[in-house]
């Protein structure tokens, strides 16, 4: 613990570190600031029927990830969540589309073109977005809730204006704490978002559990170490690798080929046991909602029943199949995320081998059946982990937005960017350790 607490201050003795803390925390603050702030024309006491909309299916995973500014026709109410689904299609565009392939591989002025065009397409989605949000605005919410009268063109007008401008500001304020600040700004706002339903979630399971005692203390006890150790399998899940050892031939002036190999240095090849991250969630959840959105067109009983089944996201049959999908996108989008073709070519270039495979064709094979190997059990924790917030309201009966936070794509994505975030603060006090070190004594900002 005392370690701890000196890391902690070490924190703020480095400048450039402090600032990109702060400025990371400014601008979050501005993000949150934001998320409270209803679109001018709406009646803000009027927004009960919006809240209660956004309990339960699709309006509950969308409402959690803008951190409450979808329940609350906020100005961030779409979130960051346009321009991850641009994102999501660019990369899969890539694929196919030759030109993007090429930019790929552009290094950084293809990354900046690709970027730019992510951005055309976020707007894009928002000005598809934004008239959805607001009809779905008018079906909920009452007339007198809306100021300049019930679908008033002003209004409308407005509305979609603010909403594609809010989304441009979001996505500007991420990548502004990527670049001035810590960690992934994206990945960050969504966290925070997700973060933000936290504190409210454990009350009401709080007031449940202990205030009208149902199960008393003691089950609430049992639920956080649950909760912990889920964590703990996430965070295990994301830092998990498979070490594939890698030899380098070291040339020497005799030019003996065995006493090159045997003065070789010894690298290593880290293959992620779960190196699609939460891209697999995502795809499965975006599925899910097509077979209740295509039966709901037909009044027959057969399509009632399977409306109600995918409408429940804590039935057996929707985490099933939801478990199976994520199986296979798993698969899929580690397929064409780890190329074993072109890391079997930029070792054979370099120098490098396996020990015991050829290198080139025999060298990606193998790091291929590798990945494959280690994708299965993979698939299969990350699958379990999805569905876990229904199997903990299935025998603990725990409430269903703190159960949210017993898994699914909320809890990785939270593992997921705490890890990176904290792998970068570490490396700043990593550096400055070393530079402590030095006889010198003196410190980079001094040496400059």
């Amino acid at each position: 613990m005392k370690k701890f607490i000196e890391s902690i201050s070490n924190v703020w003795k480095i400048e450039e570190l402090k600032n990109r803390i702060l400025i990371t925390l400014g601008l979050l603050l501005v993000y949150r600031f934001g998320a409270h702030v209803t679109l001018p024309g709406i009646d803000a006491t009027q927004l009960t029927g919006l809240a209660g909309q956004t309990k339960q299916g699709l309006g509950s995973i969308l409402d959690m990830f803008t951190g409450g500014a979808f329940s609350k026709a906020s100005v961030f109410a779409l979130g960051i969540m346009p321009y991850i689904s641009a994102s999501i299609v660019v990369q899969l565009m890539g694929i196919a589309i030759p030109y993007l392939q090429k930019l790929q591989n552009d290094g950084e002025s293809g990354r900046k073109k690709i970027n730019q065009i992510t951005r055309w397409l976020t707007i894009a989605i928002t000005l598809v977005q934004g008239p959805t949000y607001i009809y779905n605005l008018y079906r909920t919410l009452p007339g007198s809730a809306f100021l300049l009268g019930f679908n008033s063109p002003e209004f409308l007008f407005s509305s979609v204006i603010i909403l594609v401008t809010g989304t441009i500001f979001a996505m500007w304020l991420g990548e502004k704490i990527t670049d001035k600040g810590i960690g992934n700004g994206i990945s960050l706002l969504i966290m925070v978002g997700i973060l933000a339903r936290l504190p409210q979630a454990f009350i009401q399971e709080f007031t449940t559990r202990v205030t009208n005692n149902n199960g008393g203390p003691m089950l609430l006890v049992i639920e956080i170490i649950v909760w912990l150790l889920v964590i703990i399998s996430c965070v295990l899940l994301t830092m998990a690798v498979r070490r594939i050892p890698v030899q380098y031939a070291r040339r020497t002036t005799s030019g003996d080929y065995e006493q090159d190999l045997a003065g070789g240095n010894r690298q290593w090849i880290p293959l992620k046991l779960n190196a699609s991250g939460v891209m697999p969630i995502i795809f499965a959840q975006a599925i899910m909602f097509i077979p209740a959105a295509v039966a709901g067109l037909s009044k027959s009983d057969t399509s009632q029943s399977i409306v109600g089944a995918f409408s429940n996201m804590f039935g057996f049959w929707y985490n099933f199949v939801f478990a199976t999908l994520i199986i296979v996108f798993t698969f899929f989008y580690t397929a064409i995320t780890v190329p074993t073709n072109k890391m079997a070519d930029d070792l054979k270039r370099s120098g490098g081998f396996i020990p015991g495979v050829r290198p080139g064709a025999e060298t990606s094979e193998f790091l291929d059946k590798v990945m494959s190997l280690i994708t299965f059990p993979g698939s299969l924790f990350l699958a379990l982990i999805a569905v876990f917030p229904a199997i903990v309201v299935s025998i603990m009966d725990v409430q269903q937005s703190w159960a949210m936070f017993f898994g699914g794509t909320s809890l990785i994505i939270m593992v997921g960017v705490a890890i990176d975030t904290i792998q970068q603060i570490n490396s700043y006090l990593l550096n400055k350790h070393y530079d402590g070190l030095m006889k010198t004594g003196k410190n980079r900002k001094a040496v400059a």
